[in-house]
C-alpha cells in the first residue's frame, strides 16, 4: 500500500492478515461444498480445514499484496467426481465468492454497531488498528466477491456462467477459454500500466458501490 510513494507499513500488514483469511475461507468453502456434492478429493488431501497453510498459493498472494491481483489459492474440486456434474459444480464454484460476501457481510453487521469505523493508516504507522484491519476486512472482501464473478477464465464466474448455460452453449464457450485468458491478461496488464484503461476497475465500482451501500446502510 503506497502513498505519495512511501509504503504503509500498517496497512501492507493489515491487508497481508486480510487476504489470508479471505483466501482461506473462499478455497475452504470451494472444497467443503465439493466434498458435499460428491468430490472426495478434498477430504482426501485434508483440504476440509481453515489452515491457510494448507490452501495458500505462495506466489499469488505475494502478487496480490505487491499489484492487486494474482491466485491466492487453489482448491482441488473437479465436476467429474460429483454427483451432479453440472450443478453440484456450480454450487461449489459459487461457494467461494459468498464466502467472501458472507465475510464482508460479517464485516457490516459490527459496522452498524458501532463497533468499528473506517479508517486507513498514516504512512508512518507500523501496527494496523482494529479500525484500519476491519476496513480492509470489509473492502477487500466484497472485492474479492465481485471480482471473482467477472465471467472471464480462469475465474470463478467463468466456471458458474459454463454451468448456468445450456450444454451445447457451454461446450462452445469452453473452445475458447485460452483467447479469453490471454484477453484477460492484456486487460490486467494495461490498467495497470495505463490508469485511464483500467477496465476491470469500471466493471467493478458500480457493483461494489452499490453492495458498500446496501450492506453498510448508506
Amino acid at each position: 500500500m503506497l502513498l505519495g510513494g512511501q509504503i504503509i507499513i500498517a496497512q501492507l500488514i493489515a491487508l497481508a492478515l486480510v487476504l489470508l483469511i479471505a483466501m482461506t475461507v473462499h478455497e475452504f468453502a470451494h472444497n467443503y461444498v465439493g466434498y458435499r456434492m460428491g468430490d472426495m478429493t478434498p477430504k482426501i488431501e485434508g483440504r476440509l480445514t481453515l489452515n491457510p497453510m494448507v490452501h495458500i498459493y505462495w506466489p499469488g498472494w505475494l502478487m496480490w499484496l505487491v499489484i492487486g491481483f494474482g491466485i491466492l489459492g487453489s482448491a482441488p474440486i473437479s465436476e467429474y467426481r460429483m454427483r451432479d456434474r453440472r450443478w453440484g459444480y456450480f454450487w461449489a464454484v459459487l461457494a467461494g465468492p459468498l464466502s467472501n460476501l458472507g465475510l464482508a457481510a460479517f464485516a457490516a453487521i459490527l459496522y452498524r454497531l458501532n463497533l468499528w469505523r473506517f479508517d486507513f493508516a498514516g504512512p508512518r504507522e507500523i501496527i494496523p488498528t482494529f479500525n484500519v484491519f476491519m476496513t480492509l476486512f470489509f473492502q477487500f472482501n466484497l472485492l474479492l466477491f465481485i471480482f471473482n464473478l467477472i465471467p472471464v477464465f480462469p475465474l470463478d464466474g467463468w466456471h458458474i456462467l459454463r454451468k448456468l448455460l445450456p450444454p451445447k452453449e457451454a461446450a462452445f464457450i469452453e473452445q475458447y477459454e485460452r483467447q479469453v485468458f490471454a484477453g484477460f491478461l492484456i486487460v490486467i496488464f494495461l490498467g495497470f500500466f495505463i490508469p485511464q484503461l483500467n477496465i476491470i476497475g469500471w466493471i467493478i465500482n458500480p457493483p461494489l458501490q452499490f453492495f458498500s451501500r446496501l450492506l453498510l446502510g448508506f
